[in-house]
């Protein structure tokens, strides 16, 4: 509500439509001065102007962030053995745990953190900047963070607005500002905000001091476009001006900050979306709780197998190590329970707790080289991808399912103007002189060409009925320089109409006073006073404008899709133009009908009144505002109709058949016509010619009186005919549908509504059981005049199929972003349609051609790398801990440790953690352009095909094995009584030593075998690991420690490695270990190479066969 100073009359406020209703408001006084003198002044509290996007803060970061950190399992676990280790009386130190988990929390705290001081950073930036508030008449300059509620504030020409501002003027005479919203939506083009009427002559500081005025809005919302509602003087969206928009092509404006800080409407939309989880991190909690079970086995089985052989006498307390009296009178089960939990924490390092933070450092590294991807770099917008989930990855390399929106994605979403229809007539091409070049439309009509008056109706109609504004300079002036008007609107199809009707010599020249400017074509200025725009939206899929022309005559023009225009005008008129509509669809263009209505002056003053209530209702505004629109929006007279074309993006066509050929599903969701979505899938070979289509619309379904019984029929007949073509196999994901008969399906909104929404006591509730199985046997789908929650419906159906398919979601426009947030991986295109979509998808790209390479490609990369990654971790920890657990047999169960503190602290950290981490960001199994060139190698790893069971065993057998030749090679080696030639005999730490040598020089070159793409830094983190092993080794046991109570391993590697037996030991042991590695390495190449043999002999064969037939 906007209250000036003379609105308090009784009269005025019970007068307010909505009134009653009137709850969760909020009362802004203007410039923060009481509006009358003799009513006490109450200052309201609202939240101040800072912005706070950071998690932590300097007091909470460590409690909160430990928290968080704890909260995962193998974090916890490690925390629960470290607390053993302290409090009972185990064979490691708790160095050997506690400090790998310190590292792991470390560096993730340090990550989150930098991560979060980012935040602190950017939000500092916006806090601190300078504005300029009135107080008493002068500029007083602050920071943004001082910014009140009620505060006047002055903003300049290419400043961004420091908070949600009511317009109360502008430098421009009329009121007017412009405003691009593009941090916010996107959206580059330039909107027009209106000061509010009663305030426009107030534009300087001293004058606007002056302004004693309320304003009673709702409470924050987070809604952009349904904004803040007012009444008394109907205040609403286009009177708002929205922290984070920019101001453009206006000098200066004043505005009254009416929502600050958290409380704006951009820090209510960025709330944080909810996290996704990735197949591979299912598969490494699965991982987990096998390997727990084998921790639990082994601590199980090794305090029984210690029971057993105390049950004799002399193992249980032999004479060199008598028990002491305490440990006499301890109670069995207890002793048995702490024994258990000594096992547990001798064996706790086959649970890889380090991988967790390779892993997180692998994704985070990985997702740069999205980013640096010159192939996704886009000259027109200047712009590359943009990665905004690193979580996902790996995710891009298993997708199944394709849901992409076509206007904007599959299309350029530049329009281009190509034909209209008028009564019937087509007019194709320019203008000559007055008269349009028509030719008849087919048997339609027998008239050349449409009546004059009705032509010259129509292209008024695309002059006045839009949103457009026009971008001119200060030294353009009237209709003279129309040549050179540069049109602004948030919709390219506006633009292309009214660039349209310029072709056929009628010419909008801007908005003046409230007038809209129209030049005809005998070069006049017609001016028609703009009383109400009916603005489109998804629902309605149609706008009106209502206008008065200079001979004071009211016309309502409207534009819309032909099914929301069609049943609200004259019957007969329609067969004129539906005809010339279909074929205009079947040809790919966007159509759009034209119709009018003259309004005589009493109707006028009711649909006024009923419109000025709408607006001003303070509940459910929508509903009202929609009501009255339909009731204007009746009994119109049909003109005509358009024909837009909207190109298809560059190399959308072969994008889709790389994306087919790799087996995926490929389905598109489209608010459009069913004809020109048909023809824009055909046009990106969705659909080839030899696809037989199956169609589920309202045109099929409404043959029939029952419609759900037409449907139930349809449903039972398309899935008998796929049945019959597609034998039953057990897993239909095998992606063979290529070698049958291909089926489309395409389907529509209305029809989807009564698959989902079927009535409960009909026979039909399997419907969507039906259309699901008619959906996997399809390999294509097409969903037209889809709202956008039926897109993200479809998603969420497919998601929830049996077996969980991967779902991506890619789209450029709002309407777009729940199906985005709904599916596994959501990505936006940096499109005209606003940047909503790729602000709140995960991956962002410029086109929807780079999809290819971002899944065939860096989706595959990431998955092979993060999976090798995750069975390497668990292989090479089985490796450590199988030895230790042999160990036992032979030490009496005793948990004496088999390696010493040091080693089994380094193991994960230094001397195995980097040649993983660079492997898993480096290696290219596959040359990146073969990949984009043979979309089916993208089959071989579908269905998280490298953390399968097999996979999974043959990595854990392959551990077992290596594991078992470490320890017995090396107690087969020490036979021998002597290994030196002065008759040393080596003790317990020389055998843990020589097995952990063998291991951390086995699992390093082992995984050197393994990498197909070798680069300076693998070369250096693979023998710089095994150097620095070799070096550490020397310098740990080449000194005297003070801080440690026992010496044991003081000379030890350096006197193991001076016995020849002992090289050779190791030698023979590491290749003894790689042997079945290096023998599967050279059976796989003389299988390629056969292979590659056999097919160059086929080749030469068909050759020489093709011979024969030439003449």
């Amino acid at each position: 509500n906007f209250r000036k100073e003379t609105d308090f009359s009784p009269l005025s406020l019970g007068q307010c439509a909505g009134e009653e209703k009137r709850v969760g408001t909020r009362t802004v006084f203007v410039g923060n001065h009481p509006v009358s003198e003799t009513e006490a002044y109450i200052a309201q509290r609202f939240c101040d102007n800072r912005i706070v996007s950071s998690k932590y803060t300097l007091w909470n970061f460590l409690p909160k962030n430990l928290f968080e950190q704890f909260r995962r399992i193998a974090n916890f676990y490690f925390l629960i053995i470290f607390l053993v280790q302290v409090t009972v009386d185990t064979p490691t130190s708790p160095v050997t745990s506690g400090l790998p988990l310190f590292f792991v929390i470390t560096v993730t705290a340090i990550k989150q953190g930098y991560e979060d001081w980012l935040r602190h950073r950017a939000d500092n930036e916006v806090n601190k900047s300078t504005v300029y508030i009135i107080e008493n008449a002068k500029r007083v300059r602050k920071e943004s963070e001082k910014i009140k509620v009620g505060d006047v504030v002055e903003v300049q020409a290419d400043e961004t607005f420091p908070c949600d501002l009511i317009l109360l003027s502008s430098c421009t005479g009329d009121g007017t500002c412009y405003v691009t919203t593009a941090s916010l939506d996107g959206e580059s083009n330039c909107k027009t905000h209106y000061a509010v009427r009663d305030t426009i002559a107030l534009c300087t500081a001293e004058s606007i001091d002056t302004l004693r005025a309320a304003i009673e809005c709702e409470q924050p919302q987070p809604d952009l476009y349904n904004c803040v509602h007012f009444s008394f003087r109907s205040l609403g969206p286009e009177n708002l001006l929205l922290k984070g928009a920019t101001l453009k092509n206006t000098k200066k404006i004043y505005g009254v900050a009416v929502y600050t800080g958290m409380e704006t409407k951009m820090a209510l939309n960025y709330q944080g979306k909810s996290q996704k989880r990735s197949a591979v991190e299912k598969s490494i909690n699965a991982f987990l709780i096998v390997y727990l079970f084998i921790l639990l086995t082994k601590a199980a089985v090794c305090t029984t197998l210690k029971y057993v052989w105390q049950s004799t006498p002399y193992n249980d307390e032999p004479w060199y190590n008598q028990k002491t009296q305490k440990e006499r009178e301890t109670l069995k089960v207890l002793k048995m329970f702490t024994d258990f939990l000594s096992f547990m924490v001798l064996f706790n390092f086959i649970i890889p707790v380090s991988m967790y933070v390779t892993v997180e450092m692998q994704k985070f590294l990985g997702s740069f080289f999205i980013s640096w991807d010159k192939d996704f770099y886009d000259e027109e917008i200047n712009e590359g991808a943009l990665v905004n989930t690193s979580d996902l990855n790996e995710e891009l390399g298993q997708v199944d399912y394709i849901f992409t929106d076509k206007t904007g994605t599959l299309t350029e979403n530049s329009m281009e103007f190509i034909e209209c229809c008028i009564d019937g007539h087509k007019y194709k091409g320019a203008a000559q002189e007055t008269d349009g070049l028509s030719q008849t439309d087919g048997p339609l009509t027998y008239f050349d060409k449409a009546d004059k008056n009705r032509e010259e109706l129509f292209l008024r109609a695309l002059c006045l009925c839009h949103t457009v504004e026009i971008k001119t300079n200060d030294a353009v002036d009237g209709p003279t320089e129309s040549a050179e008007l540069t049109y602004m609107s948030s919709s390219p199809d506006e633009i292309a109409l009214v660039k349209g009707a310029k072709k056929y010599g009628f010419t909008f020249v801007g908005i003046r006073n409230g007038h809209m400017r129209v030049e005809n074509q005998r070069k006049e200025i017609e001016e028609y006073e703009l009383l109400h725009t009916l603005n489109f939206d998804s629902v309605r899929r149609r706008m009106s404008v209502i206008v008065k022309t200079q001979a004071g005559d009211i016309l309502l023009f409207c534009k819309g899709a032909d099914s929301a225009v069609f049943p609200r005008v004259q019957n007969h008129e329609i067969e004129l133009t539906k005809a010339h509509v279909e074929r205009n669809a079947m040809d790919g263009y966007r159509t759009l009908c034209v119709a009018f209505k003259e309004i005589a002056p009493d109707d006028y003053e009711r649909i006024n009144r009923q419109l000025i209530e709408a607006k001003m209702a303070l509940q459910d505004r929508e509903e009202k505002m929609e009501k009255v629109f339909d009731d204007i929006e009746t009994n119109m007279n049909l003109i005509g109709a358009t024909a837009v074309e909207d190109k298809l993006q560059d190399q959308a066509a072969e994008t889709i058949e790389a994306l087919h050929a790799a087996g995926l599903k490929v389905w598109v969701l489209t608010g459009d016509k069913m004809e020109t979505a048909k023809s824009t899938c055909y046009a990106c070979r969705l659909f080839q010619t030899s696809t037989e289509l199956l169609e589920l619309t309202t045109k099929t379904i409404e043959e029939s009186e029952r419609k759900e019984d037409r449907l139930h029929e349809l449903l039972i007949e398309y899935r008998k005919k796929l049945l019959h073509d597609f034998p039953k196999t057990l897993f239909f994901f095998s992606r063979a549908w290529t070698e049958h008969q291909e089926y489309g399906l395409i389907i529509d909104g209305s029809t989807l509504s009564l698959i989902l929404n079927s009535s409960q006591d009909s026979s039909s509730n399997n419907y969507k059981s039906i259309f699901l199985q008619i959906c996997m046997k399809c390999t294509a789908v097409l969903c037209c005049r889809m709202a956008p929650l039926q897109k993200a419906q479809i998603v969420r159906m497919v998601k929830n199929l049996k077996g969980s398919p991967i779902t991506l979601s890619i789209g450029d426009g709002a309407n777009d972003v729940s199906m985005i947030l709904e599916s596994h991986v959501g990505i936006g295109i940096k499109g005209k349609e606003g940047r909503q979509a790729a602000r709140n998808s995960d991956y962002a790209v410029p086109k929807f051609k780079h999809l290819k390479k971002l899944l065939l490609a860096h989706g595959h990369l990431y998955y092979v790398r993060i999976a090798h990654l995750v069975q390497y971790f668990f292989y090479k920890n089985l490796c450590f801990i199988l030895p230790q657990f042999l160990y036992q047999f032979f030490c009496g169960f005793s948990q004496q440790p088999l390696y010493d503190a040091a080693y089994l602290t380094m193991y994960n950290i230094c001397f195995t953690s980097l040649p993983i981490l660079a492997y898993s960001l480096l290696e290219q199994h596959i040359n990146i352009d073969t990949l984009t060139s043979d979309p089916r190698l993208y089959m071989k790893i579908s269905g998280n095909a490298m953390l399968q069971l097999g996979p999974f065993l043959y990595w854990t057998f392959l551990a077992a094995f290596e594991g078992t030749v470490f320890f017995f090679g090396t107690y087969f080696l020490f036979q021998t009584s002597s290994l030196e030639e002065n008759a040393k005999v080596y003790g317990n730490w020389t055998f843990g030593t020589i097995v952990f040598t063998v291991l951390v020089f086995t699992v390093t070159l082992k995984l050197a075998l393994d990498t197909r793409f070798w680069t300076w830094i693998n070369h250096f983190v693979i023998w710089g690991s095994l150097a620095f092993y070799v070096f550490f080794s020397f310098f740990w046991g080449g000194i005297i420690w003070p801080f440690l109570k026992q010496q044991r391993m003081y000379f030890v590697f350096a006197q193991m490695l001076s016995s020849v037996s002992t090289w050779l030991a190791i030698v023979l042991l590491i290749f003894i270990s790689l042997f079945p590695e290096i023998l599967l390495i050279v059976l796989k190449n003389v299988r390629r190479r056969s292979a590659r043999v056999r097919t160059k002999f086929i080749l030469k064969v068909d050759f020489w066969k093709g011979l024969q037939y030439l003449p």
